[in-house]
C-alpha cells in the first residue's frame, strides 16, 4: 500500500477543514456548557467551564420536571420510527417494481416521482390539512389519530427523495440474482425480501436514517397537526419552551441539549451506513 506523500496543499486542506469542523462543533459544546450554569452565571461568564461554584444541575430538572419531556421523547419517537419503517417498505416496493419492471405508464411514474422533489410541504399543508379534518383524525383528543395525523405527510414528503435513492442502487444489482431466485420458485415479494433487501442494507439505512430524522426535526408539521400538550413531539415542545421561557438561557440550553445529543450520538454511531448508502447509490445508478 502506498504511503501518501505530505504536501503544502494537503496540509492546507488539512487545516481548512480542521477550522471549518471547531467551527461547526463549537456552538453545540457551548451550549451543553453552558446547560450546567445558573442563567446569571451564562450572560457574565458564558465562555468558562461549568465548574466548582458554576455548575448545576437545575436547569435539567426544571426541563424534566416543569415540562413533559420524556413524554415528547415518546411521541417524537412513535411518530419517527412509523415514518422511517412505512417510508422503508413502501419506497423498496416502489423502487424494486419502478425498476425491474417495464409497464404502461412506468416511464411517467418516474417523472412524476422525480416532479414530487419539486414541491415543498408548504404548498401542500393546507389541501392536506383539510383532507385529514375531513377524516376527523385533526383537532382530537386522541393520542394515537394526532400522532397519525402528523406521520402521515412526513410519510408522503420522504417517499419521493426514498425511490430516487434506492432506485439507484437497485439498477446496479445484477438480474441473475433474481432470475436464480424465481427458478428456486421465488414470487416478486420473496424476490425483494429475500434477495434485494438483503443486498441493499447500506441504501435502506440511508433512507430510514434520513426519514427518521427529518420526521424528527419537523417543526412545521408537528405545528399543524399537534394542538394539545399530550401530543407535542419533541421539536414542538422545544418551540413552547422558547416561547415561555426564553430568557431563561440555561433552561433553553438544557433543553436543546436533551434534545440535539442523542440525535449527534445516533448520527456518529450510524455515519457509515449513511456514507456508504449515498455514494453506493450514486455511483450503481
Amino acid at each position: 500500500m502506498k504511503k501518501k506523500k505530505f504536501s503544502v496543499g494537503l496540509l492546507f486542506v488539512y487545516l481548512v477543514l480542521v477550522i471549518w469542523a471547531l467551527t461547526t462543533i463549537y456552538p453545540l459544546i457551548w451550549v451543553v456548557m453552558n446547560s450546567f450554569k445558573d442563567k446569571k452565571q451564562i450572560v457574565s461568564n458564558s465562555f468558562s467551564f461549568p465548574v466548582g461554584a458554576l455548575f448545576t444541575l437545575d436547569n435539567y430538572e426544571k426541563a424534566i420536571n416543569k415540562f413533559s419531556i420524556f413524554t415528547a421523547y415518546r411521541n417524537s419517537l412513535l411518530i419517527s420510527c412509523t415514518v422511517a419503517a412505512v417510508v422503508i417498505l413502501f419506497a423498496g416496493l416502489a423502487s424494486y417494481a419502478l425498476v425491474r419492471y417495464k409497464f404502461k405508464g412506468s416511464g411517467l411514474m418516474n417523472s412524476l416521482v422525480i416532479a414530487a422533489m419539486m414541491f415543498p410541504v408548504f404548498a401542500t399543508i393546507i389541501p392536506v390539512f383539510r383532507m385529514e379534518s375531513s377524516w376527523h383524525i385533526v383537532n382530537t383528543n386522541n393520542l394515537w389519530l394526532a400522532l397519525l395525523s402528523c406521520a402521515l405527510p412526513q410519510i408522503a414528503g420522504n417517499l419521493a427523495f426514498a425511490i430516487v435513492v434506492l432506485s439507484g442502487y437497485i439498477k446496479g444489482l445484477p438480474v441473475e440474482l433474481e432470475e436464480a431466485a424465481y427458478m428456486e420458485g421465488c414470487n416478486a415479494y420473496q424476490i425483494f425480501f429475500k434477495v434485494i433487501m438483503p443486498l441493499t442494507k447500506p441504501s435502506f439505512a440511508t433512507v430510514g436514517i434520513f426519514s427518521f430524522l427529518w420526521s424528527y426535526n419537523d417543526l412545521f408539521t408537528q405545528t399543524f397537526f399537534l394542538r394539545f400538550p399530550a401530543h407535542w413531539a419533541i421539536t414542538r415542545l422545544l418551540n413552547e419552551i422558547s416561547g415561555r421561557q426564553g430568557t431563561d438561557y440555561g433552561l433553553m440550553a438544557a433543553a436543546v441539549s436533551l434534545i440535539v445529543v442523542p440525535l449527534i450520538i445516533v448520527y456518529v454511531c450510524l455515519q457509515k451506513y449513511i456514507i456508504k448508502g449515498m455514494t453506493a447509490g450514486a455511483i450503481k445508478g
